[in-house]
C-alpha cells in the first residue's frame, strides 16, 4: 500500500524516526505529513480507500473540526477503520455520544463485534468501527 501517515506538525519527526525504524517491513511506501483537523486537505486528494483513525475520540472542541476533515477526505467508497478506547470518567461518555450523534448526520457506522477483534489484543473497553459516507 501506499500510505499516508498524519499528525500535528510537532509529531512528524517522531513520525520519520518511526518510518525509518520500520521501513524493513514496508512494501509499499510511507510518508509523513501534517493533518490539521478542519483545515485544507485538497494535498489529500483523491480520497484515499481507507482512513485509519486510533484514538481520536477525546476533546470536545476536536469533534467538529475531526468530522469536518473526514466529511472533505472521504470519497464514497473510502472506508475509515476506528478504534478507540472506551472510557467511562468525567466527560469522556458525553464527548463519546456527541461525537457519534454528529458522526452519523454524513456516515453510516457498523460497530465490529468484539469476537472478530484479534484474540491477542481484544479487550472489552477496545471499540472498533467501520465507517462509511451516506451514499
Amino acid at each position: 500500500a501506499n500510505v499516508t501517515v498524519t499528525d500535528l506538525e510537532e509529531l512528524q519527526e517522531l513520525l520519520r524516526v518511526n518510518i525509518e525504524n520500520n521501513k524493513h517491513l514496508v512494501t509499499g511506501s510511507v510518508r509523513a505529513k501534517v493533518l490539521k483537523w478542519g483545515e485544507d486537505v485538497t494535498e489529500f486528494q483523491p480520497p484515499p480507500d481507507y482512513i485509519l483513525m486510533a484514538d481520536c475520540i477525546y476533546y470536545e472542541e476536536s469533534l467538529e473540526p475531526l468530522l469536518k476533515t473526514l466529511k472533505d477526505l472521504t470519497g464514497p467508497n473510502t472506508c475509515i477503520l476506528c478504534c478507540y478506547e472506551q472510557r467511562t470518567v468525567g466527560k469522556n461518555p458525553e464527548i463519546e455520544r456527541k461525537y457519534f450523534e454528529l458522526l452519523q448526520v454524513d456516515f453510516e457506522l457498523e460497530k465490529i463485534p468484539l469476537d472478530k477483534h484479534d484474540e491477542e489484543y481484544r479487550s472489552e473497553d477496545i471499540q472498533i468501527l467501520n465507517i462509511h459516507r451516506k451514499q
